[in-house]
């Protein structure tokens, strides 16, 4: 029995690898196409337009000669997104060598299989919790859980977040997790 239970969540892991792989390819799909689309108005002399068409938000970076240089917000989301799935693939992969050892205490192949399987289950909820903020209307977002709680980055106007807005992405996370508003971080990105 525990063998089987071993083996169904090793092939649940499996199966959030391979969407979390899908995912990544997608959006870096969607940042190529957008980053297609603003070299060719840039290329036609109309970089005002390239700004706005491409559908990016841009805010200023100083390049190594000390001059302004444009990075989407949709980079930005993108790097966040790459970089929580490296973290956990990282950490599924050291949790899936401890359980796999020979030598491993039977307490602890299973408190591995548990963090492994409380992984899953984060993105799951992850991916759940930024469909419905987005469907609030807006652009884009990342969420982020942890056992200490949730962090929820999202694109936020040049004078901040409106209380309503705050108040939206609070019920969102707190109806969809354990978690209390203490435990949520909400990070503006202007």
């Amino acid at each position: 029995m525990k063998s089987f239970k071993r083996n169904a969540v090793i092939l649940t892991v499996l199966l959030f690898v391979c969407a979390a792989v899908y995912l990544n390819w997608t959006y870096g799909q969607r940042g190529e196409e957008a980053a297609l689309a603003g070299e060719l108005l840039t290329e036609s002399g109309d970089t005002e337009a390239a700004q706005t068409d491409a559908g990016l938000y841009y805010t200023a970076a100083l390049t190594e000669e000390g001059e302004s240089a444009p990075v989407s917000m949709q980079a930005y989301f993108d790097t966040v997104r790459l970089s929580r799935e490296q973290s956990r693939s990282s950490a599924r992969e050291t949790l899936l060598s401890v359980s796999a050892a020979e030598s491993a205490a039977e307490d602890t192949v299973e408190d591995a299989l548990d963090s492994i399987s409380q992984m899953a289950e984060w993105a799951v909820l992850e991916s759940t919790l930024e469909g419905e903020i987005m469907a609030k209307g807006y652009e884009d977002c990342v969420v982020f859980i942890t056992e200490e709680g949730v962090t929820v980055t999202v694109p936020a106007p040049m004078e901040g977040l409106s209380q309503p807005a705050v108040a939206r992405i609070t019920d969102i996370i707190l109806s969809g997790t354990d978690y209390e508003a203490a435990q949520l971080k909400i990070i503006e990105v202007k």
